[in-house]
């Protein structure tokens, strides 16, 4: 090597960067990702009464639409991860937005519950896969200090897509019937899909892991930093644990579950499993416990909306949290406070200013706690292994979502009150807090003081 020539470490010198307008541009792509994952996976909810109406089926017979989807969705993810870390992060969340773009186009033709739950089950298959990509992504572009809150900032995209959608589908279906409502989530991620191809670069970590193109790392982190200069310079991203071998020799899912990391991946998918339990039985489940504590079905669709409109300020408040103490900690300070906000809940029932602040408090930490499980399992995981740590934890949480509406259903059907049923959500908010503590409690013991603050244990 000549004296002209520099070795960089790509992360340590993204941590050392302000956050540029290049990095913007991936934040704001990933948003809209993740809002366009949003408005599609809650496409059906939107259309289903008139599914109901023009189709001139039972309620009930849309059960298999409604879960065609979200079974996509767990198989999408935990197919994503291995691929993105054998063929890049970009590639795969491309391909994964394309094709569900094109699956939700198709089922805006379907003209039986049969052919529609085909075509959701394959638009699902391309929204489990965007997620943990978008996730990975913008958790390798962001510097150590503001990755929690710039990975919950992408999150908001979430709710962001579910308003959006409410909002279009109530001016659509009045004038164009439900396909449409179909076809704007189909064309809306085929127009990203060429932006993302334009705008979106590769992961300069994995391009750094992978050995590839020292040159277009170099024009990656120009971008970053338009001032520093690259001409000689090498790149590389500290990936290989010192007990686990040659880690080159092993696929990103072998050391998922390798022994060094098998307790936390075990635990970071209990507390994930957990925590999207609680969040879909009240999704699903709240309007229904609502009516049965005699509120109108005005009200109770009143205090259920209350539920995720605090999910944004909750994943900026948490992520900030977590960017400036040990990120494991918040977030299992943030399970406790929902375990003991349900528990309050079920005490409020007759008090409706009290009861709605408590429903409201409720969702705030309820959605962050969820979402700020991503940037933990990013900051778990090496660069090689990231996509397939990421995305399994999502795959199997979407069990957990699946559960908690086969759970509400079961409670409903023997007869459990408003009171019962919240009380009883405080069991998985412990277990997921535990799970959380646990999960850095046997983490690998090389940590930098900046990986404490976010809750990592992997030098990168």
């Amino acid at each position: 090597m000549s004296r002209s020539e520099r070795n960089i470490d790509v992360q340590a010198f993204i941590d050392g960067q302000r956050f540029s307008p290049f990095q913007w541009t991936i934040l704001v792509l990933c948003f809209l990702v993740v809002a366009a994952d949003g408005f599609d996976t809650a496409a059906v909810g939107f259309i289903a009464p008139s599914l109901v109406q023009q189709w001139g089926i039972a309620r009930s017979a849309l059960g298999p639409v409604m879960s065609a989807a979200l079974v996509g969705l767990g198989i999408g993810a935990l197919a994503a991860g291995p691929c993105a870390d054998r063929l890049g992060r970009k590639t795969v969340l491309v391909l994964s937005v394309f094709f569900f773009g094109l699956w939700s186009l198709a089922a805006a033709r379907a003209t039986s519950i049969e052919s529609l739950t085909l075509l959701r089950f394959f638009t699902g298959l391309g929204l489990g896969a965007a997620m943990p990509n978008a996730v990975t992504l913008m958790s390798e572009y962001a510097p150590a200090r503001i990755r929690a809150v710039a990975v919950n900032a992408m999150f908001c995209g979430f709710s962001g897509g579910l308003a959006i959608g409410g909002l279009a589908s109530a001016w659509l279906i009045p004038h164009f019937g439900w396909p449409s409502v179909l076809v704007a989530g189909g064309a809306g991620p085929l127009v990203l899909t060429a932006l993302l191809i334009l705008l979106l670069p590769e992961s300069a970590q994995f391009l750094a892991v992978r050995k590839r193109a020292d040159q277009r790392i170099a024009r990656i982190l120009q971008r970053i930093a338009p001032a520093e200069r690259f001409e000689g310079c090498r790149f590389f991203a500290v990936d290989v644990r010192r007990d686990t071998g040659d880690s080159r020799a092993q696929s990103a899912l072998a050391i998922v579950l390798s022994a060094r990391y098998r307790f936390g991946t075990l635990m970071l998918w209990l507390a994930y499993f957990m925590g999207l339990l609680i969040y879909y039985l009240l999704t699903n489940w709240l309007p229904t416990l609502f009516k049965d504590t005699g509120f109108s079905g005005e009200k109770a669709a009143l205090m259920t909306s209350l539920f995720p409109l605090g999910g944004i300020l909750g994943n900026l408040c948490v992520g900030w949290v977590m960017d400036r103490f040990a990120g494991h900690r918040v977030i299992a300070f943030t399970y406790m406070a929902v375990g003991a906000l349900v528990l309050l809940v079920g005490q409020g029932v007759g008090h409706q200013v009290w009861l709605g602040t408590l429903i409201f408090l409720t969702g705030t930490v309820a959605t962050s706690a969820v979402t700020s499980m991503s940037p933990l399992a990013a900051s778990f995981y090496p660069t090689r292994a990231r996509a397939t740590g990421v995305a399994w934890m999502l795959g199997i949480g979407r069990i957990g979502g699946v559960a908690g509406a086969l759970v509400g259903a079961a409670l409903m059907g023997l007869g459990w009150q408003f009171g019962a049923v919240f009380s009883l959500l405080a069991v998985p908010a412990v277990i997921a807090a535990g799970g959380v503590v646990l999960t850095m409690r046997r983490a690998p013991l090389e940590q930098t003081s900046a990986d404490e603050k976010v809750g990592a244990v992997a030098i990168e």
